[in-house]
């Protein structure tokens, strides 16, 4: 974390709007997230929680409000920025290169550690090929982590997609964040494969270090994992708090059983 950060929150979201013509996706929404903490994102479908994600990994731009991170604005910040800055994320849809095997998929979460002369690169002589050898080893020691040794050379497009999302995780690990932005890591997955991206997110948050926020709709994930939720209805903030204080608010009860959702 930085010195200028003063010992507050890793991220900051303050009174942010996101418009898409006179759609308002995400209305004043306000949110901090705690170094880490694991902070989930919920709410009825269309309630904002991807645009939300995509405001703070700089692929969207809010009409108002700003986004702090470690104590600095980056607002307007592009999303290659912002992923130099330690914010890494997975997708809703799995963004895999599907014709490349798993381990050149998790290389490319490296390319912004990577430094070098073009030269040397094209020549693959001295520092290149030192630090060539450096990224992949930290690389095998993320595929042991997530236990996907046996799948490495195989051609993402060719997994199940319980996999699929394992190594899109893998690949937003290479990149060592800081902090991690999770878009429905579970989604489409059976009980059994839900209960290992369970484990690796809990085991990424102490192993690591590492802040997580993700979005979510399986409640029981929600209730077991998080240390906070936020909800989302209608692009509004309508709660936040300890998982036991949000699974019996009112207004949370409300906007999953369609109350005011004429």
């Amino acid at each position: 974390m930085s010195e200028g950060n003063g010992g507050g929150p890793l991220l900051k979201v303050d009174g942010v709007s996101v418009r898409f013509g006179a759609l308002v996706a995400v209305n004043r929404v306000s949110l901090e997230i705690q170094p880490g903490e694991i902070l989930a994102i919920i709410g009825p479908n269309g309630a904002g929680k991807t645009t939300l994600l995509n405001a703070v990994s700089g692929f969207y731009h809010p009409y108002e409000g700003r986004i702090i991170f470690q104590g600095q604005d980056r607002t307007w910040l592009k999303p290659d920025q912002v992923a130099a800055l330690g914010i890494a994320r997975t997708f809703q849809n799995v963004a895999l290169f599907k014709g490349m095997n798993v381990l050149d998929n998790i290389m490319t979460g490296r390319l912004l550690k990577m430094k070098g002369s073009f030269v040397l690169d094209a020549l693959y002589w001295g520092p290149a090929k030192r630090q060539e050898l450096e990224h992949r080893a930290f690389v095998e020691r993320i595929i042991d982590f997530l236990e996907i040794q046996a799948i490495r050379k195989t051609a993402a497009g060719r997994l199940p997609y319980g996999l699929q999302k394992r190594v899109e995780l893998a690949r937003a690990l290479a990149a060592e964040p800081t902090l991690l932005l999770l878009d429905e890591p579970m989604a489409g997955m059976n009980v059994e494969e839900k209960e290992d991206m369970c484990r690796f997110i809990l085991d990424v948050n102490s192993e690591f270090g590492t802040t997580i926020a993700l979005i979510e709709h399986d409640m029981g994930v929600v209730m077991d994992i998080s240390d906070r939720v936020a909800v989302l209805d209608y692009g509004r903030k309508i709660a936040d708090g300890p998982p036991e204080q949000v699974r019996t608010d009112q207004g949370v009860l409300d906007a999953y059983l369609g109350v005011g959702h004429d």
